[in-house]
C-alpha cells in the first residue's frame, strides 16, 4: 500500500495560500509567481491551436516541432551537446519534471544530496521515490552557496546524486562556474549523478548562468530540469522539459511521463512552440523590471523595517530571503518557529504574504522569503503595511 507517501511532506505554503484566502485585500508576496502576462506569441499559438482543433492525443514525450526547437535552444544557449530531439521530453512544469527524474533514477534508500534551505518539493519528489535526501547547508556568508569541502563530506556509498538549483528557490544564491565544475569533478570522481535544476536560469541580475551538462564529459551524467513558467510567465500553464542522454534512464523517464500524463495538454504545448519561435525579447525585459522591483523592494525593506529584517538582495531569481532579527519578541501564543511566528503575525496584522524559512528545511529557521516579482503597486503596499506595523 502507499503508506509510505505519509512520510512525504507537503509544503507550508498550502497553510499560507488557505491563510491568505481569509485576509481582505492580501499583499501575495508568498506565491513564487510573477505578475507579467505571458507574451503575445504564446497565447497566440494556443488561439491558434484551439481554432485548428489541436485537442486530441499527442506523442507522450512532445510535439516532434516542439522537441526540435528545444534541442536547438539547449545546443545553442545552455551549450549543452545534445544529439536530438529523442534526448529530450516535456513535462507538465518543473515539479512533474523533477518527479518523473526521481522516479526513473533513484532505488529504495538511495541518497540525494540536496541544498538547504531548498523548494520543498526537491525533497518531497525524493522521499515519494523512497530515497533519502541528505541536505547540505547553502550559507549566506557565502551567497548561499555551498562550501565544497562540506559537500564533499556528505557523499557515501549510498549517494545516487547530487541536486543543484541554480538561481536557487528561496535564497537568490547564483553558483560560480568554478562551483560547478568543482561539483562536476567531485560527480565524475565518485561516480554519481547531477541533477541540474535550471528553473530560473533566465532571471540572473549578477553573474553567469552555466548549465552544468555543457561542462566536459559531464552530459553523460546530467538531469537537466527546464520550464517555461519564469522565461515566459506562463506558470499557471504547466510546461516543463528535461534533457538526459543515457538512453536506458531516457526510457524509464518515459514510462513515468506516460503513466503520469499520457501527454502534456497540446494547447499548452503549441504556447511553447509560440514562445521559442516567437521573438525572446520579452525574456530581457521581464528581468529587466525584476531587478528593477528586486531594488525596490531591498530598498523599501531597509526604510520600513531594517531592524526586523537584514539580508543582501540576490543575484539570481526573485526571492528576497531575509534574516529576522533574533530579538524581536513574537506575540504570545506565537508558534515555537520564529519564522513561522513572524509569518503569521504578518499575515494576520498587515495582511503580508510570505513563507516561513522553515519551509525551506532547518537551515531556513529564523528567515522569511518574500517574492518581489509582483507588481510594484503591490510591493509598494505591503512595504506600507510593514512600515506602519513596525513604527
Amino acid at each position: 500500500m502507499g503508506v509510505f507517501l505519509d512520510s512525504v511532506p507537503f509544503s507550508g505554503i498550502i497553510r499560507i495560500r488557505d491563510m491568505m484566502y481569509s485576509v481582505k485585500d492580501p499583499f501575495r508576496l508568498d506565491q513564487g509567481d510573477v505578475s507579467f502576462d505571458s507574451p503575445d506569441t504564446v497565447k497566440n499559438a494556443m488561439r491558434l491551436a484551439i481554432d485548428e482543433n489541436r485537442s486530441h492525443y499527442l506523442q507522450t514525450t512532445g510535439v516532434p516541432r516542439l522537441l526540435e526547437l528545444l534541442a536547438e535552444k539547449l545546443r545553442q544557449k545552455n551549450a549543452i551537446p545534445v544529439g536530438g530531439p529523442d534526448e529530450v521530453m516535456v513535462t507538465t512544469g518543473g515539479i512533474h519534471g523533477l518527479y518523473i527524474i526521481c522516479q526513473a533514477l533513484l532505488e529504495p534508500d538511495d541518497e540525494v544530496i540536496v541544498p538547504e534551505p531548498e523548494w520543498p518539493p526537491c525533497v518531497g519528489s525524493i522521499i515519494a521515490a523512497k530515497g533519502v535526501p541528505v541536505p547540505c547547508p547553502l550559507h549566506e556568508h557565502l551567497g548561499w552557496r555551498f562550501d565544497l569541502a562540506e559537500l564533499a563530506s556528505k557523499i557515501t556509498a549510498r549517494t545516487r546524486a547530487i541536486y543543484i538549483n541554480s538561481p536557487g528557490n528561496p535564497t537568490g544564491g547564483v553558483l560560480t562556474r568554478e562551483d560547478i565544475q568543482s561539483i562536476s569533478d567531485l560527480c565524475r570522481e565518485r561516480d554519481i549523478w547531477l541533477i541540474s535544476d535550471e528553473a530560473y536560469e533566465d532571471v540572473i541580475f549578477e553573474g553567469e548562468h552555466v548549465s552544468a551538462a555543457s561542462l566536459a564529459g559531464m552530459y553523460d551524467r546530467t538531469i537537466s530540469l527546464f520550464t517555461f513558467s519564469k522565461s515566459y510567465a506562463m506558470t499557471g500553464l504547466r510546461l516543463g522539459y528535461v534533457v538526459a542522454k543515457d538512453a536506458v534512464l531516457r526510457d524509464r523517464m518515459k514510462k513515468v511521463l506516460f503513466y503520469t500524463a499520457s501527454n502534456i495538454a497540446s494547447v499548452v504545448q503549441f504556447g511553447g512552440i509560440g514562445a521559442l519561435e516567437g521573438s525572446q525579447a520579452p525574456i530581457a525585459e521581464f528581468r529587466t523590471e525584476l531587478e528593477a522591483r528586486r531594488d525596490l523592494f531591498y530598498a523599501g525593506l531597509r526604510e520600513a523595517a531594517g531592524h526586523i529584517f537584514t539580508g543582501e538582495a540576490p543575484h539570481g531569481a526573485f526571492y528576497a530571503f531575509v534574516r529576522i532579527n533574533p530579538e524581536w519578541v513574537p506575540p504570545a501564543g506565537s508558534p515555537t518557529s520564529r519564522s513561522w511566528a513572524m509569518t503569521e503575525f504578518l499575515i494576520s496584522k498587515g495582511r503580508i504574504g510570505c513563507v516561513p524559512g522553515v519551509d525551506f528545511g532547518v537551515n531556513g529557521e529564523g528567515y522569511l522569503r518574500f517574492c518581489f516579482a509582483r507588481d510594484r503597486k503591490e510591493l509598494t503596499g505591503a512595504l506600507e503595511s510593514m512600515k506602519a506595523l513596525f513604527a
